[in-house]
């Protein structure tokens, strides 16, 4: 895959050879800023959603999916990964939640009729497609009249092609650089789980993630939003508490420079 061909076929096919052992780490808990930082966040931004009807787009394997379906939520998740779909499936038929999977594209809901959903829920997947905006059409498209899109994000205006930590001599966090703020040329990132135990015995085979990425400004995902005919509710950039910052030098960081994502809250007109 080079960085110049990226679309959704691309995408899918960088998640397929990710699938087995992001599962596996995911599933095991090594993937620590979801388990302590960005999911909790997530869920108190969250209003309950038990007897709604939800989709979330990019659900990748399917561990987001289940943490709504345990609170009440009547779970369908689509990704264009068929791996990912694969593995979410198999989970399911272990142990049922009555979650629906599909194979496809977030930009793309054809599966899925008019006004079919109450509310659409994204938890860091929107900014790892080529088509920000027909993502939120589509799911303007499938929820009905007054539902709600709640999605999480890395921060565009701190998480850039550029990002770099500024330290010192004694390896104490002085800031954040950032660049490239206005370069929307996608890349593929490539990197692992840093903190998973070095003990962790793998089952799959051990290479780096490769992540498609599409970097967009913040007025970017504003307007698409805007423009899909979604109105604006809530925006919240959450911060790591301070006794996680304590604990973890890596979320100290954030927690005194910047934050790591966006969540935004937008309901259909």
């Amino acid at each position: 895959m080079t960085d110049e061909t990226l679309n959704d076929a691309a995408v899918a096919a960088a998640w397929d050879r990710n699938a087995a052992l992001w599962t596996e780490e995911v599933r095991a808990g090594f993937d620590f800023y979801r388990e302590f930082y960005t999911l909790p966040a997530f869920l108190d931004f969250m209003p309950p959603v038990a007897g709604q009807q939800v989709i979330d787009l990019g659900c990748g394997e399917g561990s987001n999916t289940r943490r709504f379906a345990q609170r009440g939520g009547l779970m369908t998740g689509i990704d264009l990964s068929r791996e990912m779909i694969k593995r979410a499936r198999e989970k399911e038929a272990e142990e049922p939640l009555g979650i629906n999977y599909e194979l496809g594209s977030f930009s793309a809901l054809s599966p899925f009729a008019d006004e079919q959903f109450d509310c659409a829920v994204s938890t860091m997947a929107l900014m790892d497609g080529p088509d920000f905006p027909s993502a939120m059409r589509e799911a303007c498209r499938v929820l009905k009249p007054g539902g709600s899109v709640y999605f999480s994000i890395l921060h565009p205006c701190f998480v850039t092609p550029a990002l770099q930590w500024q330290a010192n001599e004694e390896g104490s966090y002085l800031g954040l650089r950032v660049g490239r703020y206005f370069d929307k040329t996608p890349f593929v990132e490539r990197w692992r789980f840093g903190r998973r135990p070095q003990t962790a015995k793998l089952v799959a085979y051990d290479e780096p993630f490769e992540v498609p990425r599409f970097p967009q400004t913040l007025s970017d995902y504003i307007n698409a939003v805007s423009a899909a005919g979604f109105r604006i509710v809530k925006m919240e950039e959450p911060r790591p508490s301070a006794d996680l910052a304590r604990e973890h030098a890596w979320l100290n960081r954030w927690y005194q420079h910047a934050p790591l994502v966006l969540f935004i809250h937008a309901v259909k007109a």
